[in-house]
């Protein structure tokens, strides 16, 4: 299987239709070369619906004010990599939130998609990726610490979510010390700065 094998295959997967209860569109953004590979958990409704990745209030939040880059930045296909543990939106639970992404899409896919791109570093966003890529370490020693993920730097975030306001009044030393550093390293790759 090439990379373009690859693309096509995701995009024709519809292995959690029933599980859904719609029709499974898988989100995904980049290339072979791009320099930042950004792992999330899942696209959210208006992603699903307008099937541009993190087109919604907490990509309004990454973009703008944690890496502080623009949209052109963000979706130059040279720049990033946008993938997600699963890349269907999961449907709502009863509650009104999200439903959990869907291991079985990780587990099929993820692996491969990391092999196939040529990224600097990596950027997971939010616990449920966090998680299931560094199995076993808690959420808060992943996001403060550094890592490597396939032999690259691998930095770990909380999700931008309005719903996650509780864990940054919780933990504000990451708005304060991790994320400058982060969106530092994200910058480098970038070639923002040296």
């Amino acid at each position: 299987m090439d990379f373009n094998e690859l693309k096509q295959s995701i995009l024709a997967c519809r292995d959690c239709e029933e599980k859904f209860g719609h029709t499974p569109s898988p989100i995904f953004h980049g290339t072979q070369r791009s320099k930042i590979m950004q792992i999330s958990q899942a696209p959210s409704k208006n992603v699903h619906l307008t099937k541009r990745p993190f087109n919604d209030p907490s990509g309004d939040k990454l973009k703008y004010q944690w890496y502080q880059i623009s949209d052109d930045e963000f979706y130059n296909e040279d720049n990033f990599y946008i993938t997600s543990i699963a890349h269907c939106f999961p449907g709502k639970n009863g509650k009104g939130g999200d439903k959990p992404p869907p291991l079985a899409c990780a587990k099929k896919w993820m692996a491969t998609e990391m092999s196939f791109v040529d990224n600097q570093i990596f950027v997971i966003v939010g616990a449920k990726a966090a998680n299931y890529l560094f199995p076993g370490i808690p959420f808060i020693d992943l996001v403060f610490n550094d890592h490597i993920l396939n032999d690259k730097p691998a930095y770990v975030m909380p999700h931008p979510s309005p719903l996650n306001v509780k864990w940054f009044m919780d933990h504000p030393e990451f708005e304060e010390r991790r994320l400058p550093f982060i969106r530092a390293m994200v910058w480098k790759a970038l070639g923002k700065i040296k």
